[in-house]
């Protein structure tokens, strides 16, 4: 008798936390940008593929709006919030936006307090 045996599929799922967060960016001038000053940091790995750029960072990472003026060769303002969503086509972790940095946090309790968000248990 002949057992055959079914390969392990490369797409299962894993419900484990992966410590990571970022987002995918237009591969276009402004989203090179933001992937040469988001891959100056540490924690971070830019992906750059044909028709998008993958941002991917361990933890937490910081989207200063300043840095990437700098790196544009622009007046400080141009990038805001509004540019970086444009920009960026989907992401994924905790994503705040303060007046001068977009935040991503790869673990939503480390985002409550950005979030006013209470995590005690009420009894």
């Amino acid at each position: 008798m002949t057992v055959f045996k079914t390969a392990e599929s490369p797409f299962k799922a894993d419900n484990t936390a992966s410590n990571m967060c970022g987002f995918t960016l237009m591969n276009n001038q402004v989203g090179a940008i933001i992937a040469e000053v988001m891959g100056t940091k540490e924690n971070v790995t830019v992906t750059p593929l044909p028709s998008m750029i993958r941002v991917d960072a361990r933890g937490r990472t910081d989207l200063v709006y300043a840095e990437v003026d700098e790196a544009a060769g622009e007046e400080e303002g141009w990038f805001n919030a509004a540019e970086f969503e444009e920009s960026m086509s989907t992401h994924y972790g905790r994503m705040i936006h303060e007046d001068d940095r977009t935040i991503m946090f790869a673990n939503p309790e480390d985002a409550a307090e950005y979030l006013d968000f209470d995590l005690k248990p009420i009894s």
